[in-house]
């Protein structure tokens, strides 16, 4: 026998029932671009009409993790939403302020800044145009 006490029943029953639980918090704070939609695009692709997105306004496309937000004099400016502190999808869009369902940071939705911690990286910045009446963003577009 080794001179280490063996761990009781009560212990193993312990870290067996709190190993799941520790598992869901991870796969909370993991981002969930395991699978389905890419967490950026990675093609052009069309998100709608280009009305949607009146002048000082932005438009969250949550399908396709991008934010697009128009200047006053019109330009457009499209940041993908997926937040830099974990990785989650931000499904919130207040005015022109991004909020983050995980852990509640914010981003302006007009340049990609962030607002408020706990990320401290800005938006990836993605390309974006208007095409036939329509607004397309991603590389290539």
């Amino acid at each position: 026998m080794s001179g280490r006490p063996s761990a009781s029943r009560r212990t193993v029953l312990r870290g067996a029932a709190l190993t799941p639980v520790a598992g869901l918090g991870l796969a909370a704070c993991s981002g969930g671009s395991g699978g389905g939609t890419p967490a950026t695009p990675t093609a052009p692709v069309v998100l709608g009409a280009q009305s949607e997105v009146a002048k000082g306004g932005a438009q969250l496309y949550q399908d396709q993790n991008v934010v697009v937000s128009r200047a006053e004099n019109g330009s457009l400016k499209a940041f993908s939403s997926i937040c830099t502190h974990a990785g989650c999808a931000i499904n919130k869009l207040e005015g022109t302020t991004l909020v983050c369902p995980c852990h509640g940071s914010e981003f302006d939705a007009t340049n990609g800044k962030v607002l408020r911690a706990p990320a401290t990286v800005p938006l990836h910045e993605l390309s974006v145009e208007e095409k036939n009446g329509k607004i397309v963003a991603g590389p290539g577009a």
